[in-house]
C-alpha cells in the first residue's frame, strides 16, 4: 500500500471514530514542441542539441568504410543514413517512428491535451530509448546506433528494416487498428542465425521513458506514476510510487507498463518475456519537465532459425477502466482503485453507477451530486440506526453521570460494572451506532481513491474548478505554506467549514463528557484542509456535498423518525422486565471482578 493510501485510511478512520457519525463531517527545462504538419518529417538538429547516440552518429558518417566494417561488421551498411521520421496514425493515436533505431519517438493521443492545451505526447524523443542489443561476429550491436529503412508504408502500418550484408535483416513491423490504442508490434529476423552466435538464445531490450509533465500538479503526477507488471497467469504488481526502486522479475512477465497518472505505455508479450527482467522507477527532483524516469531491461527469445518472428503489442493510451478491461489482460489493475474491499466497492458499485450517470448527463458536477444523493439514500438505514443509538445514549446520560459521580476515581471498575448493568437492564447497546459507521468506511475510502484516478474527470470543469481531477484554485499565493501549498482551494475550504460546523453542532448536543475530545474533533478538519488543498477537487466537492446532505438528513430524522418520549418509555419498560445474564456478560463481569481484585492487591 502506498503512503498516500495509508494517510487516507488513517485520516478517514480517525474521522469516523472521532465524530461517531457517518461522514467526515533545479533547473527548469524548456518544453519541446511537437510538429504535426506532415506525414514524413526529416528531423534536423544541431550537434549541441543531439543526445550522445546522435553525436556518435556523426562520427559514423566521418568513418571510412573500413572503420565502419570493423565496428559494425555485417551491419556496416546501416551505420549511417538520414534520420527521417515516418508517421502512422488512426483516429485515436499518432505515432512518429524514427529511421534512427527504428523506434517510436512520439505517441500523440489525439483526443487529449496537456494542462497547457498542447498536444499530449507520451514519449519525449531526446530522453527515451528503445534499443535491441545482441552479439554479431564478436561485436555488440545496438540498434539505437544504426539506421532502419522503411518498407510497405501505409497510413496505419510500416515495416522498418535494419539491413545487413547478404540481404539479411532485422525488422520492426508497427500496425495500428482503427479506433484502438492497442497496436501490433512484430520483431522479425531473416538470416541473422548466421551472424548471431549459437550460444546466444535471447535478445536484450532496453526500454526507457522519461514521463513528460502533462498535468496541473507535478507532485500529484509523481504520486501516481510508476512501473506496473504482470506475470503470466498471475496478479499485477508495481514498484513504489513515492521512492526510487529497482526490482528483478524472476519469471515470465506478460506485460510491463510505464504508468502515468492518467495514461500508460505498455509493452505486451502474451507468450511471456523470456527469463528475467529488471525494472526501475526513479524521480529526478530537480526536473520540472519530467515526472519520473521509468525503465525496463527485457529479454526476448531467440531460437536461431533462419526466419523468426516475435509477436508483441504496444498500448499507448488513457487509463480508462472500461476500455482497459476489454483487453482481458488485467491492464485495468494499473488504475489505483484501492485494495481489498475498497477496490471491490469501486469496481462493482461506484464505477458502474458513475458510468450509468455518465451515459445521460454531461455535467460531471451534477453527476457527483447525484452520486452523493444515491449513496446517502442507500446508507440512510444505517444512519437512522446510528441516530437512534445516539438518542438512547442521550436518554441514559443522566443516570450514567450519577454512576460516575458516585464512584469518581475511587472505584472505576465498579463504575464500569454498574454502567454495563445499566446497558443490560435498559436494552441499550453502546456500540449500536458504531457498527453502521464501520460498514460505511469502505465507501468513504473507495471514493477517496476513485476521484483522483478517474480520467473521466480530467480537465472537466465545474463552477470555478477547471479540472475536477486536480485541485481547484481561487487564489494563488506568492509563497508556499508548509503542509498547505501555494494556492487556496475553495472546495476544500467549504468542506472544512461544513465539517467544523457539524462538529460544533454535535459537540453541543453531546454534552460535557465530550469536552476532552473537542480539541481533536476541531483539529481533524484543519488537518483535512492541508491534505485536501492539493487533492482532486472532485473529492473535496463530494465530501462537502456529503456534509450538507447530512445536515438535512439529521434534521429530518431527528424531527420525524426519532421520538425521545417513545425511547424513554421503551427504556423504562425494559427496566421493569427481568434480565437474564448471557454467558458472554457473565464472563465479562467475571473478568471485571478479577481485574478489580488485582487492582486492590496492587494498592495494598
Amino acid at each position: 500500500m502506498d503512503r498516500n493510501s495509508i494517510t487516507g485510511i488513517i485520516l478517514i478512520a480517525l474521522l469516523v471514530v472521532g465524530y461517531n457519525i457517518i461522514y467526515p463531517p533545479v533547473v527548469e527545462e524548456k518544453t519541446n514542441e511537437q510538429d504535426n504538419t506532415s506525414t514524413t518529417v526529416i528531423v534536423e538538429e544541431t550537434i549541441e542539441e543531439k543526445p550522445t547516440s546522435e553525436v556518435a552518429d556523426t562520427n559514423n558518417e566521418s568513418m571510412s568504410s573500413e572503420e565502419r566494417i570493423s565496428k559494425y561488421g555485417a551491419f556496416a551498411m546501416s551505420a549511417y543514413g538520414s534520420d527521417d521520421t515516418i508517421i502512422i496514425e488512426n483516429d485515436k493515436l499518432e505515432l512518429h517512428i524514427s529511421a534512427k533505431g527504428g523506434r517510436i519517438t512520439a505517441a500523440i493521443l489525439k483526443e487529449y491535451q496537456t494542462s497547457d492545451s498542447l498536444p499530449l505526447n507520451l514519449i519525449d524523443k531526446d530522453s527515451s530509448a528503445f534499443n535491441l542489443k545482441f552479439f554479431s561476429e564478436n561485436r555488440v550491436i545496438n540498434t539505437e546506433d544504426l539506421y532502419f529503412t522503411s518498407n510497405k508504408h501505409s497510413s496505419q502500418s510500416v515495416s522498418m528494416k535494419l539491413m545487413a550484408e547478404g540481404n539479411r535483416f532485422l525488422e520492426y513491423v508497427y500496425t495500428l487498428k482503427e479506433g484502438d490504442y492497442m497496436m501490433d508490434f512484430h520483431v522479425n529476423s531473416n538470416g541473422l542465425n548466421s551472424l548471431i552466435p549459437s550460444n546466444q538464445n535471447a535478445l536484450e531490450l532496453d526500454w526507457v521513458l522519461n514521463l513528460p509533465h502533462t498535468e496541473k500538479s507535478l507532485d500529484n503526477e509523481r504520486m501516481y506514476s510508476t512501473v506496473y507488471y504482470k506475470y503470466l497467469n498471475d496478479d499485477v504488481d508495481y514498484l513504489s510510487e513515492t521512492k526510487n526502486e529497482e526490482e528483478e522479475l524472476n519469471g515470465k512477465a506478460q506485460w510491463i507498463g510505464f504508468k502515468h497518472q492518467f495514461f500508460s505505455s505498455v509493452l505486451i508479450n502474451n507468450n511471456g518475456f523470456d527469463r528475467s527482467a529488471i525494472i526501475k522507477a526513479e524521480t529526478h527532483e530537480g526536473s520540472k519537465k519530467f515526472v519520473r524516469e521509468l525503465s525496463a531491461n527485457i529479454t526476448l527469445p531467440y531460437t536461431h532459425k533462419s526466419e523468426e518472428s516475435i509477436p508483441l503489442q504496444f498500448y499507448f493510451g488513457p487509463n480508462h477502466y472500461q476500455s482497459l478491461s476489454t483487453y482481458n489482460m488485467d491492464l485495468e489493475r494499473m488504475i489505483p482503485l484501492g485494495w481489498g474491499i475498497f477496490r471491490w466497492v469501486n469496481k462493482y458499485a461506484v464505477i458502474p453507477m458513475f458510468n450509468w450517470l455518465d451515459n445521460s448527463i454531461t455535467n460531471y458536477g451534477i453527476i457527483i451530486l447525484i452520486m452523493t444523493i444515491i449513496i446517502k439514500m442507500v446508507l440512510a438505514p444505517f444512519t437512522l440506526k446510528a441516530y437512534k443509538s445516539q438518542a438512547k445514549m442521550k436518554v441514559l446520560k443522566p443516570e450514567m453521570d450519577k454512576i460516575q459521580e458516585k464512584h469518581k476515581e475511587k472505584d472505576p471498575m465498579k463504575a464500569q460494572q454498574e454502567v454495563m448493568a445499566l446497558y443490560k437492564k435498559t436494552g441499550v447497546n453502546p456500540l449500536g451506532g458504531c457498527l453502521p459507521m464501520l460498514l460505511q468506511m469502505p465507501i468513504l475510502f473507495a471514493m477517496f481513491r476513485f476521484f483522483p484516478a478517474s480520467i473521466e474527470l480530467r480537465q472537466k470543469s465545474f463552477l470555478w474548478a477547471d479540472d475536477l481531477s486536480s485541485y481547484d484554485s481561487i487564489m494563488s499565493l506568492p509563497f508556499e505554506i508548509p503542509f498547505y501549498g501555494d494556492h487556496v482551494s475553495l472546495f476544500t475550504l467549504l468542506m472544512t467549514v461544513s465539517t467544523i460546523l457539524y462538529t460544533r453542532m454535535n459537540s453541543q448536543m453531546s454534552g460535557p463528557q465530550m469536552a476532552q475530545m473537542k480539541w481533536m474533533m476541531y483539529l481533524m478538519p484543519i488537518m483535512f484542509l492541508g491534505f485536501f488543498n492539493n487533492y482532486a477537487a472532485g473529492l473535496s466537492y463530494y465530501y462537502f456535498l456529503a456534509n450538507m446532505i447530512t445536515f438535512g438528513q439529521q434534521f429530518v430524522m431527528r424531527k420525524f423518525f426519532i421520538d425521545e418520549n417513545a425511547i424513554i418509555a421503551q427504556i423504562e419498560n425494559n427496566k421493569k422486565k427481568p434480565t437474564k445474564k448471557s454467558k458472554f456478560q457473565k464472563r465479562l463481569e467475571e473478568m471485571a471482578r478479577k481485574q478489580q481484585e488485582a487492582a486492590k492487591k496492587r494498592g495494598r
